[in-house]
């Protein structure tokens, strides 16, 4: 089994390399609802009292890195678990350049671990790791050891969390939405008398303003921004909406719509991808980013900050969670926000399961990790520490509003926990440096956003594994050129984009995703 396990473990690496989404390895242990620890219960099937549990150490992965004050902050919470639960927990964690390898390994090589972040967009499904017996089956473990969080959890955001009808991971409670858009800078509208942007004609016009008066590009950034133009100039089509099968950091597959989700397709056969190509050469002929945006290191937003760009495209969560950081390098400059998505009314709900918590099958002690999580999350105190740190040393509120102390030393006081699946709208404190509309728009977006067809399918790609890896060369190469506008003839281009998609295996990808959509039924239909 060791020897199953290492080669599974090294198929992976390769695999993720070469920029393929693919499942981990299966294990031959399956949940099926039973739990390692069943002793711990009584006859009656309920929780022990928490004076008379033994004692347990877990351990917890998170992404990103250890701040400073991250082993102060996790004494606090140990003093804390040690008292109600006699839990003490170890955080380890994995960097964000390591992510797309190491966390798939971290299901793959049979580690022993308690508890981790999951989503069905993470570099392995949520999906994919409860379908191959990567994740304790909780469905029958939340009445006896979580009764107070099963009950805040709506029913319908703990669908989200099943797999065949069982639950394999504890949702969100934080309501968020990531649609993209367009940022720029009040003050140039103003200066160039320009009008609200409101459509890629106006849009347009703010880029020439800012390239022709301007001593810096409008659109200052990076190659991520392919990425980025490409998921506007999807939000700008029609009703289409994103599809599964291509991961969605690539150039991916679309749904004709929420309701006709079943047809999926790829946008660089159609003639709106084609005018969007030469649209997207004229823009780079104008100058409205850079001639060496493919190579550059610097990403939109840092030369936003920076003063040297007139707008960038971002998400609604990092535009809002920008705001402090403009406040400290430009502090009378305002943003304003154009979101095509939000125009076309494709705001797609965010399902609780896009950041959930999970029990690797691996733990030794189930049942008391969803204890803690339930501590997390519907206790004050536990919240605090988990999401702020140290009340007086990482944070303080005041005015309704979370913010650094007078006296925080970033060197001696820097830290906290990537920890968003555990956040809680009810215990959710808003930060001073967020842009207050922020929460205006999530407010206005709750009532028109729409379900994602796709809530629950996992794509299984192994059959296409070859495919995928021919069409991210493709992507990377080509594609990006294309959405840059980096080619001399976009139309030729087009033509040829499309040729190499269809030897790269295009038509077969689609064809296995149809094909796994028809054995598919939508949660929320």
């Amino acid at each position: 089994m060791k020897q199953k396990k290492n080669l599974i473990a090294m198929f992976l690496v390769v695999v993720f390399t070469a920029g393929v989404l693919a499942g981990c390895g299966s294990s031959d242990k399956n949940s099926g609802g039973q739990t390692k620890e069943s002793g711990n219960t009584s006859e009656s099937g309920k929780a022990p009292q928490e004076g008379k549990l033994k004692n347990a150490h877990l351990t917890y992965y998170l992404w990103g890195s250890e701040g400073v004050a991250n082993p102060d902050i996790l004494a606090e919470i140990n003093k804390k678990l040690k008292k109600d639960l006699n839990t003490t927990l170890e955080i380890k964690y994995i960097d964000w350049p390591d992510v797309a390898t190491k966390y798939p390994l971290l299901f793959a090589s049979g580690e022993k671990f308690d508890m981790s972040h999951a989503s069905p967009n993470a570099e392995v499904s949520y999906y994919t790791l409860a379908s191959q017996d990567a994740l304790v089956d909780i469905t029958d473990m939340l009445d006896a050891y979580a009764p107070t969080l099963k009950a805040e959890i709506p029913d319908e955001t703990w669908q989200s969390a099943k797999y065949k009808d069982r639950i394999y991971g504890v949702p969100t409670l934080y309501s968020e939405f990531t649609p993209y858009g367009f940022v720029y800078r009040k003050d140039l509208m103003e200066k160039y008398n320009l009008s609200e942007i409101d459509s890629i004609e106006t849009m347009e016009a703010y880029l020439e303003a800012v390239t022709k008066n301007e001593n810096f590009p409008a659109l200052n950034g990076n190659s991520n921004d392919a990425q980025n133009l490409y998921r506007m100039f999807v939000d700008l089509t029609g009703s289409w909406i994103e599809a599964p099968g291509i991961p969605l950091e690539q150039l991916y597959l679309v749904a004709e719509s929420a309701e006709n989700y079943t047809n999926v397709f790829h946008p660089a056969y159609t003639h709106e991808f084609a005018d969007w190509a030469v649209l997207m050469n004229k823009w780079s002929n104008k100058g409205y980013w850079q001639k060496d945006i493919l190579s550059s290191q610097v990403g939109g937003k840092d030369n936003f900050n920076n003063g040297v760009s007139g707008g960038f495209i971002a998400h609604m969560a990092d535009w809002t969670g920008n705001y402090g950081a403009l406040q400290k390098s430009m502090p009378n400059v305002e943003t304003e926000f154009w979101c095509p998505a939000e125009q076309n009314g494709k705001i797609k709900k965010k399902a609780g399961v896009e950041n959930s918590t999970v029990i690797s099958v691996n733990s030794d002690n189930p049942e008391r990790a969803l204890m803690v999580i339930e501590k997390f999350m519907t206790d004050e105190s536990y919240y605090r520490l988990i999401q702020y740190g140290i009340e007086g040393r990482q944070y303080e509120v005041a005015d309704g509003l979370v913010q650094q102390p007078a006296d925080y030393d970033a060197d001696a006081d820097g830290g906290g926990f990537s920890a968003w699946a555990l956040r809680n709208d009810r215990l959710n404190i808003p930060y001073k440096t967020e842009d207050p509309r922020r929460y205006e728009l999530i407010e206005k977006w709750k009532e028109t956003s729409i379900d994602n067809p796709f809530t629950g399918f996992s794509f299984d790609p192994k059959s296409v594994n070859t495919e995928l890896s021919s069409i991210a060369n493709v992507n990377s190469q080509l594609g990006i050129q294309i959405m840059l506008g980096k080619t001399k003839d976009p139309v030729k281009e087009v033509e040829q984009y499309r040729k190499q998609l269809k030897q790269a295996g295009i038509e077969k990808v689609i064809g296995e995703v149809k094909k796994q959509l028809g054995d598919f039924t939508p949660i929320y239909k």
